[in-house]
């Protein structure tokens, strides 16, 4: 069987590497051609030691982008790039007929308004509305045959897991969500920065950009297609000393005070009875039990005095919230089994 040749354009970051890891044990492609700007020249086992012995990948050298020899090249690009590079990117690959899977916010948001207001102008509107929302668990149908995916961001994809069936079902308001959200710090990317440098984040847990996150409307765009209403919430995310895993804690009001704990955990088990990657947990998740998968467990629970749903949600940043989730997308969009490629499970301690 012929494989299908990709690219991964901005590979030296940690969802670069990631995306690698993933790829080069896919079945049904093989990965063809790797760009990053910073180290451009570069053997790319050299840049990522832990992929030598590949000997697909040991030919492989990172190179300035070029859409021309990406196009040359490939027929599937994943852009790992900074938000805000992806679009000139994505509209050249595009032009010349690659299939796209972004993995910033670039195409995320679908009201150029709400972009604006969060990132600034966009500069290619009419894509917003081609791109497809690339979370599988919601949005299977569109993904198919999909040419450009924007896929999901990390704290959303947790967020949206936890609460998406609770709205669907009409269990918890719209109004009064507050999302506790909480993430390794890879997830801040590979660039040092103060912030997390070892002896700045290794002892300590900072809430940071409270009320401003950037995730926050493409949140609030999901839960309010499962709410069928405006939802507007309250997201803080922390930073805390260790390299994966977020953790989502999620607080809504019950529609019905009067329904058990029970009701909330059997809609989370009809939403995703069959899902492969979806779990529900009847203990508090822990991102220790997801590390290194595509795989999500979420839970829920009712505090009946203070009249709270709280909802939860594990996952592995770098995977599900970011390679992992990019691959199950195009498997979704390309019509291979989704768990292709992403069934392996991760280490454990």
């Amino acid at each position: 069987m012929d494989r299908l040749a990709v690219a991964v354009v901005g590979a030296s970051g940690y969802t670069g590497a990631e995306l690698l890891r993933l790829l080069v044990d896919h079945p049904r492609v093989t990965v063809a051609h790797v760009t990053a700007h910073r180290s451009a020249g570069q053997r790319l086992v050299e840049l990522f030691p832990h992929l030598r012995g590949r000997p697909e990948l040991e030919p492989l050298v990172c190179r300035a982008f070029d859409a021309d020899e990406v196009a040359a090249a490939a027929k599937l690009a994943f852009l790992a790039l900074p938000h805000g590079e992806s679009v000139p990117a994505a509209t050249a690959l595009l032009e010349r007929g690659l299939t796209v899977l972004d993995l910033s916010a670039d195409f995320r948001l679908r009201d150029p308004d709400a972009y604006e207001a969060w990132y600034g102008p966009h500069p290619a509107k009419e894509l917003l509305g081609r791109a497809v929302y690339g979370l599988p668990e919601r949005h299977r149908r569109e993904l198919a045959g999909a040419r450009l995916v924007a896929v999901p961001g990390c704290y959303p994809t947790a967020t949206i897991l936890a609460l998406a069936p609770l709205l669907d079902a009409g269990l918890i308001r719209a109004d009064g969500i507050v999302v506790d959200a909480k993430s390794g710090v890879s997830g801040a990317g590979r660039s040092p920065t103060l912030a997390t440098h070892f002896a700045e984040a290794g002892e300590g847990v900072r809430a940071y950009k409270v009320a401003e996150h950037r995730h926050t409307p493409e949140i609030e765009q999901e839960l309010s297609l499962a709410a069928r209403a405006e939802v507007t919430l309250t997201f803080t995310p922390h930073l805390l000393p260790m390299t994966r895993g977020i953790l989502a804690t999620c607080y809504a009001l019950p529609a019905d005070p009067s329904l058990p704990r029970a009701a909330y955990l059997d809609a989370l088990r009809a939403r995703y009875a069959g899902e492969r990657f979806v779990a529900v947990v009847e203990q508090p998740p822990d991102t220790a039990h997801v590390r290194g998968g595509n795989r999500v467990h979420v839970g829920a629970w009712l505090d009946a005095r203070a009249g709270r749903v709280i909802a939860m949600a594990a996952i592995d940043n770098l995977v599900k919230g970011a390679a992992g989730q990019a691959l199950q997308a195009m498997n979704a969009a390309l019509g291979f089994p989704e768990w292709t490629g992403l069934d392996a499970v991760g280490p454990f301690p």
